[in-house]
């Protein structure tokens, strides 16, 4: 299942003000990827839309898919950059589908539904998704065991929305090892124990009923539909993207507790602290997937 309406309402309809005070200029709210230690955010974050764009094959006379759209920052890229004649996105966020469609960009569109649950006649030649990947399995299923045959439904999903010879850029938060050893929890060191917690907190408060897949689910849950025709880590990327982020939120620390709410800073501040410590400690990583359709 994916997350529901509501848990998505908790991750991402806070305000739209709230999120543009410290994400980039075009509000990517996934991993950026620098070229160079000097590289501002935005500039960083346009690298990884040409990265997943050239994954895809995107070209002006594609018809583009963007599953998971956010607020559209791909989208526009698609249409603005890329020249593309038609982008769809998919968000489940009522707030997001909102803010994009607002701005009525040519040929773009903006979807608020589930993409498990959506259907179209539509089919497509290229499909991006950035990291929406995390919605579609809560914590209790990858427990059972359920996790591949989710994702696995879901690529089977794509598939049937894609034409033949579709390419797919793909990007996803990896969940690599718990910060957990095999003791009892009086035992561990204060440090570990405020790492699960914080981990803990951000599953459950900021990003409710998610759950980041781990590497090897992926690779499993792929065939037979797309083969995976080259894969990257990028877990520093995302570490130095979290920490922008961070930075940027304690700029405007007055701001939000005045607009928001003290509740609000806080629970930010701890959950970009707790990303950026996960990224440090391998506890996250970052993946990005070229993978073309199996026809």
């Amino acid at each position: 299942m994916t997350s529901t309406q509501e848990e998505i309402q908790v991750s991402y309809d806070v305000s739209n003000e709230f999120f543009r005070l410290w994400l980039d200029e075009r509000m990517n709210y996934t991993s950026a990827v620098y070229e160079h230690p000097d590289q501002s955010l935005e500039a960083a974050q346009l690298n990884k839309l040409k990265i997943l764009s050239d994954f895809a094959k995107v070209t002006p006379e594609k018809v583009c898919l963007d599953i998971g759209c956010g607020w559209g920052a791909c989208i526009e890229y698609l249409v603005t950059t890329r020249g593309v004649k038609r982008a769809v996105g998919v968000t489940l966020s009522s707030a997001q589908a909102e803010e994009f469609n607002a701005r009525k960009l040519p040929g773009a569109e903006c979807i608020g539904a589930d993409f498990m649950k959506w259907e179209t006649p539509e089919k497509f030649d290229s499909v991006i998704s950035i990291c929406m990947i995390d919605h579609l399995c809560t914590p209790q299923e990858a427990r059972q065991g359920k996790a591949v045959d989710i994702y696995r439904n879901y690529f089977k999903k794509v598939w049937n929305h894609t034409n033949k010879g579709a390419w797919f850029g793909f990007q996803a938060i990896l969940r690599n090892r718990t910060p957990r050893p095999g003791v009892h929890w009086g035992a561990l060191a204060p440090a570990t124990r405020k790492d699960l917690e914080d981990v803990y907190f951000t599953n459950t408060d900021i990003f409710p009923g998610g759950l980041n897949p781990r590497f090897e689910e992926i690779v499993q849950a792929v065939n037979p539909y797309f083969e995976i025709v080259q894969a990257h880590t990028r877990r520093e990327h995302y570490q130095r993207t979290t920490g922008e982020w961070l930075r940027r939120l304690r700029l405007n620390e007055k701001t939000i507790r005045s607009k928001w709410g003290d509740k609000v800073f806080e629970d930010y501040d701890r959950y970009l602290a707790t990303c950026v410590n996960a990224f440090d400690k391998h506890y996250s990583s970052l993946l990005q997937c070229e993978l073309r359709r199996i026809d």
